[in-house]
């Protein structure tokens, strides 16, 4: 190990306060870890690391700028997931509506470049635009369990629910936009003689 690394100090990763199967929120509330609020932020972290899958994968540098900025949205909606509304109103920042159009703007960019057929689209046609399918479907797992919470309401933000909703859309479309870019498009349609 170089001197430098050592200097640095690093994070402790093994804290044991979540031997008993519990954890905490933002703020002192510790909650059962099958606590739908931490159900919800563990999907989100499962889709941002889908999402970076997909980044990786992908080679046009505009989709990898948006996959990550999209990832960064999605710390910051964990962030307000983790935190009860008491404290989430507190936070320095939150997803907003300029966050959920940010992403609108994106997919009408590639709207503008591919499209999208009124059929199923089996995943797969290439490995880059089954990444983002995989994500895609994991941001919609995600959402299921937000819109829980909200429905509960167990989460103040309303843009929320919308960022989740229009970040699926995105992938959707992202994965299209690949497929096309690759020569690879409508190969695998389900119709209904299918």
């Amino acid at each position: 190990m170089s001197r430098v690394a050592r200097s640095r100090r690093s994070a402790k990763v093994t804290t044991r306060t979540g031997d008993a199967g519990y954890t905490g929120l933002l703020g002192p509330e510790r909650v059962p870890k099958h606590h739908p609020r931490v159900e919800a932020f563990g999907e989100v972290d499962e889709a941002t690391s889908a999402l970076g899958l997909a980044r990786a994968s992908v080679s046009e540098p505009g989709l990898k700028q948006a996959i990550l900025e999209a990832q960064r949205g999605l710390y910051v909606l964990m962030g307000e997931l983790a935190a009860p509304p008491e404290v989430a109103a507190g936070l320095s920042r939150r997803i907003s509506e300029a966050d959920v159009r940010r992403l609108e703007e994106i997919e009408e960019q590639l709207l503008g470049q591919v499209e999208i057929a009124p059929e199923f689209v089996i995943p797969g046609n290439t490995f880059a635009s089954a990444t983002l399918d995989l994500a895609r479907a994991v941001v919609r797992r995600a959402e299921r369990r937000i819109a829980r919470l909200a429905h509960d309401q167990l989460v103040g933000n309303a843009e929320i629910l919308r960022y989740a909703n229009r970040l699926s859309d995105l992938l959707f479309v992202m994965a299209r936009y690949v497929e096309r870019r690759e020569g690879r498009d409508s190969q695998d349609r389900q119709d209904d003689k299918g």
